[in-house]
């Protein structure tokens, strides 16, 4: 019976993962395709690129919200093994990056990252990708090494203070991930940062 709920939750966070509800804000509320903004990527960033500071804080708040629920009932409710709530977390990863309903072209995964981070026990895993997003926020252009790199120093951090091994496990799983969605930007070199711009408002 377990096998049963930890397939149906790992089902259920896939599909959560997958809805893109970013592009149905900017379908929506917009008349938009948000797709046609930014880095073109069915994300948050580019609704608020596509005009509204208000649904794209929606949208961010959404996509962050999808790494939620089925994490956290893996092991508050159904009290799964940590592997198995890994693995959770990882399916919801997993679907917003290769959305079925986008063909498989998914986005970049760092805001429903950051919603499995909250919902998984290792809450100090969660504050280093915190301080690290902040970090390179304000050091480098571009989120794809942003999120490679923060949450390659999550998996320092796991290795180095000896968590268990399926910490680190899943910790390598969400960067490979990530990196395979970011491949395109990791091709160059990191750049730092020359002035701040938080990327509210239209930009074609």
């Amino acid at each position: 019976m377990e096998l049963f709920w930890f397939i149906i939750l790992a089902v259920a966070a896939f599909c959560l993962g997958a809805c893109p509800f970013a592009i149905w804000i900017g379908r929506w509320k917009l008349g938009r395709d948000i797709r046609e903004y930014g880095d073109h990527n069915p994300g948050a960033a580019n609704v608020f690129k596509a005009g509204s500071i208000k649904w794209g804080f929606v949208a961010a708040i959404l996509d962050i919200a999808k790494g939620v629920p089925f994490v956290l009932l893996s092991y508050l409710y159904f009290h799964f093994s940590e592997p198995q709530i890994y693995l959770v977390g990882l399916c919801a990863i997993a679907g917003h990056a290769f959305s079925p309903f986008l063909r498989f072209k998914g986005g970049k995964a760092t805001a429903v990252t950051m919603g499995v981070l909250l919902s998984i026990p290792a809450k100090d895993i969660l504050l280093i990708f915190i301080i690290m997003m902040v970090l390179c926020f304000f050091l480098l252009d571009g989120d794809g090494w942003r999120a490679v790199l923060s949450i390659t120093a999550c998996l320092i951090y796991a290795i180095v203070t000896g968590k268990a091994i399926w910490t680190a496990l899943f910790m390598a799983g969400v960067l490979l991930i990530v990196a395979i969605k970011n491949w395109g930007a990791l091709k160059f070199s990191p750049r730092r940062k020359k002035k701040l711009y938080i990327g509210f408002g239209r930009e074609n």
